[in-house]
């Protein structure tokens, strides 16, 4: 498993699930063309951007020039990085036909054709001294149930408030909540934050 400092924005669940078996590092989802239609997703991008940079890693069809074209203009150039999978012609397994223009997406790709890519967009890779920089093991949903918000009465309204004052997507879910707090801040901020929600 590679360890990156970026996050990383893929257009949906099956990139991410595909790429999540290579890095170990926060995963977001535009949810294809959600992105022109969701501000708040777009807020979550640019705060992951902000705190640790983003790599942009589309499918090499047209759709995904769109969708990373979307981001660029919203996410200061400072913080991206751009990642091109090459044109595979192909269809991914569980497809019954190719897409539009015939290529395979992320998802479709191997293993050691993303780690190319990913190094190739400049990714930080970290070795095994970089990766404490957590301080201290990840928060778990029994932490978000501690805090009130997860499995509890009131706890989706509580979430709602914090998310709202993170300026998270008010639609997130406790596990989306748990991977910004992991993936976004250190242990002791992540701490401070459900003390304060």
């Amino acid at each position: 498993m590679l360890h990156i400092r970026e996050a990383i924005v893929v257009e949906g669940r099956y990139d991410k699930n595909t790429l999540s078996q290579v890095v170990d590092t926060l995963i977001l989802e535009t949810g294809g063309f959600q992105i022109f239609k969701n501000p708040e997703q777009m807020a979550l991008l640019q705060r992951a951007a902000e705190r640790r940079g983003l790599i942009v890693l589309t499918d090499s069809d047209g759709a995904g020039f769109v969708i990373r074209n979307r981001i660029k203009g919203a996410v200061p150039a400072r913080y991206l990085k751009h990642a091109y999978i090459p044109d595979v012609y192909g269809k991914e397994r569980r497809k019954r036909r190719p897409g539009k223009e015939g290529k395979l997406g992320v998802e479709g790709m191997p293993p050691d054709v993303l780690e190319q890519v990913l190094r190739r967009a400049g990714a930080d890779f970290l070795d095994g001294d970089s990766l404490s920089v957590p301080s201290g093991p990840p928060l778990t949903k029994a932490g978000l149930s501690a805090a009130g918000l997860s499995g509890g009465p009131n706890s989706a309204l509580r979430r709602q408030a914090l998310l709202k004052r993170l300026a998270l997507p008010e639609h997130m879910s406790a596990n989306g909540l748990l991977a910004v707090l992991n993936g976004c801040y250190s242990r002791e901020e992540a701490e401070e934050i459900l003390k304060n929600s």
